[in-house]
């Protein structure tokens, strides 16, 4: 069986190591709170992770626009795609 192409699977490494690289930071923050770091810093912490989140979901959506869309416009499901693509933006823009 073959592995369906992504939007993301051009850059698939570069994903993978972005994602480690948050994982790390994470882990991090969890060491700062063990340590009993200052709140603020730990606050500034987190900022950096969600905007690095905020960074790999854009890449995400941006590979789905230029490659699942084209794909399912081709294949006559364009309108059901745009639908699927603004709840995914919805979802990541809802916070706090």
């Amino acid at each position: 069986m073959t592995t369906p192409t992504r939007g993301y699977t051009a850059t698939k490494d570069q994903l993978l190591a972005r994602l480690r690289r948050i994982e790390g930071q994470v882990r991090g923050i969890e060491k700062m709170v063990d340590e009993d770091r200052y709140c603020i810093d730990v606050l500034t912490q987190i900022s950096a992770i969600q905007a690095a989140l905020d960074k790999v979901g854009l890449g995400l959506l941006d590979g789905h626009a230029r490659h699942c869309m084209h794909e399912g416009a081709m294949e006559g499901k364009a309108e059901e795609m745009a639908d699927e693509m603004l709840s995914a933006v919805a979802r990541l823009m809802r916070r706090g």
